[in-house]
């Protein structure tokens, strides 16, 4: 369950400072001469946003989540989470617990890490997005099923939503006629969160290490 925990945060992190800093498109414009041809000294085509002092919602907040709010926490985001299990020992003055409209209505930045249930199966639709800030980032590479599709790629196209990092839709692969491939400021990438070699590295050694304990009558990772 934790072969890749850190890989996971790290690109639910890497999605964000995408949008908030925009790298691969001011590369590409670069390479286009379009610094060469700036009148000023400097060009961007995007708002950068600084994350410093934004609040963080975190809805999920197991292992995965732990470690993207330590990332949060030192970028000096405060953060908020939202989780059926508590752990009294996370709260700080910086990061504590909330409900989950308290979470949406406050948050700047929204991180999905949580699994996908009946029961928060299109958590994020439109009556929820309304209740977010204008201008929120949603960031999701947990599960695509969480997502409202139709719904985020119109709060998207409004401005209600400002940005939103997947690595994971509703149908994998995406359908081409999905209407988050043509929303406003949405990245989307091919659910490659787990894909570290390091990640895949320990998932091939825990197969061979089940086997290998099986096959000495010392079964391990029962289900």
């Amino acid at each position: 369950p934790s072969y890749g925990s850190e890989a996971i945060s790290q690109h639910a992190v890497a999605l964000l400072l995408e949008l908030t800093n925009h790298v691969a498109h001011h590369d590409a414009e670069v390479r286009k001469g379009r610094r060469n041809s700036a009148s000023d000294w400097c060009f961007w085509d995007y708002s950068i946003l600084e994350l410093e002092s934004k609040t963080a919602g975190i809805v999920g907040l197991g292992h995965i989540g732990k470690i993207t709010a330590q990332i949060l926490l030192a970028f000096g985001m405060n953060v908020l989470a939202y989780d059926t299990c508590h752990d009294p020992a996370w709260e700080t003055a910086r990061s504590r617990y909330t409900d989950l409209d308290t979470l949406f209505h406050t948050s700047d930045v929204i991180l999905l890490h949580c699994p996908l249930l009946e029961e928060n199966r299109h958590m994020i639709r439109s009556d929820t997005i309304g209740k977010m800030k204008d201008g929120v980032i949603l960031i999701n590479n947990s599960r695509g099923g969480l997502v409202a599709e139709e719904d985020l790629a119109s709060a998207l196209n409004s401005g209600k939503i400002a940005a939103a990092g997947l690595d994971t839709v509703e149908t994998e692969p995406i359908s081409m006629d999905s209407p988050l491939l043509n929303a406003k400021n949405c990245i989307i990438t091919p659910h490659i969160s787990w894909a570290a070699l390091e990640c895949r590295q320990r998932l091939q050694a825990t197969a061979i290490d089940n086997i290998r304990q099986y096959l000495a009558g010392t079964p391990v990772n029962l289900v």
